[in-house]
């Protein structure tokens, strides 16, 4: 009875987990951001967080997930959230890039990250890009923004 009850238990969950999609499912890594320009150009967000950063995770929570900024973003950008101190290479526009700070640095920074941040300059999370459709900058925030700074900016950039 229990093995019989433990099944019909987890067959419901899986079916109920299986059925939600994954908040903020418009997200993309830079290969596909790079797959999607050359197929169909549109205007793109990078999104720069940290796995420390609390106002990232306060943006996350309380405004990449607002139904009027996910709908914004899925229908009209692409979409890249990055960790700006990922540990793997990453190839984007055939070169490859690293984070040749791992071992020297307490908060290494990738290089896409300090490409995207303006080279030398002190980066502080988060940061959010915004660009046209042929990928010149539109915007370039390095702070928190609330869903209707965030609205606004993206709606401009159209």
């Amino acid at each position: 009875m229990k093995r019989f009850l433990f099944l019909v238990i987890f067959s419901l969950l899986s079916s109920i987990l299986t059925a939600q999609e994954e908040p903020n499912s418009y997200w993309l890594d830079f290969a596909q951001l790079q797959d999607s320009l050359e197929q169909h150009p549109k205007p793109v967000l990078l999104y720069f967080q940290t796995d420390w950063c609390t106002y990232c995770r306060k943006m996350e929570a309380e405004v990449f997930s607002k139904p009027k900024i996910s709908t914004l973003l899925s229908e009209n950008y692409y979409a890249v959230k990055f960790n700006a101190e990922y540990p793997d290479e990453v190839i984007l526009g055939g070169q490859v890039f690293t984070n040749d700070q791992l071992h020297t640095s307490r908060t290494p920074l990738h290089e896409l990250t300090r490409l995207f941040n303006g080279g030398d300059s002190t980066f502080a999370p988060p940061l959010i890009l915004v660009f046209d459709d042929a990928f010149v900058l539109k915007s370039r925030v390095n702070a928190y923004m609330d869903s209707a700074n965030l609205e606004e900016m993206l709606r401009e950039a159209l």
